[in-house]
């Protein structure tokens, strides 16, 4: 049962950390972890919430916890990395233009710096609401909180965002 519910939330979880810390080895590893949380809990999960916003909240949990105790280490990147390096291929070329990758990308890395500004809860339920399509009743659910306080959360959080990204509409 474990394998199939980690096969089904996998990515997910794991995307949703690396938006949190910003590094995808802490994100992977924090997504092991969770995993690891769900089956040690295993036999005290309520059914009476849905599945993902327990999974979630144990996953900000750990994010959260990382972020302030501040053993996040983004800035640093493996130099013996090489899942870059992948087989060549004979075929033509038919990804976006150089120039469109690295404006896409500034665009990008500005956005993440906007949210990564935002006050951890705030972060959080843009982070849930925006990437991974949740409900305010499951957000209110992960973060322990009525529906009206996370509609304030991404009301504040988004009127905090309208100014900085302003020049990209």
């Amino acid at each position: 049962m474990l394998r199939s519910v980690a096969g089904k939330y996998r990515l997910p979880v794991i995307h949703f950390l690396y938006r949190m810390v910003q590094n995808h080895g802490i994100s992977e590893e924090l997504g092991q972890e969770v995993f690891l949380r769900v089956y040690r809990s295993r036999a005290t999960y309520e059914p009476t919430a849905k599945f993902t916003t327990w999974l979630f909240r144990i996953a900000t949990h750990l994010a959260l916890n990382l972020l302030r105790d501040g053993k996040n280490e983004k800035g640093q990147e493996r130099l013996d990395d090489d899942t870059g390096a992948s087989p060549s291929r004979d075929v033509p070329d038919r990804r976006p233009s150089v120039e469109y990758t690295l404006v896409r990308q500034a665009r990008m890395d500005e956005v993440r710096r906007a949210v990564a500004a935002l006050p951890d809860k705030q972060r959080v339920a843009v982070l849930m609401h925006k990437y991974e399509e949740m409900e305010y009743s499951q957000i209110a659910g992960v973060l322990n909180c009525s529906e009206s306080a996370v509609k304030s959360l991404l009301f504040r959080a988004y009127e905090s965002l309208r100014p900085r990204m302003a020049h990209m509409a």
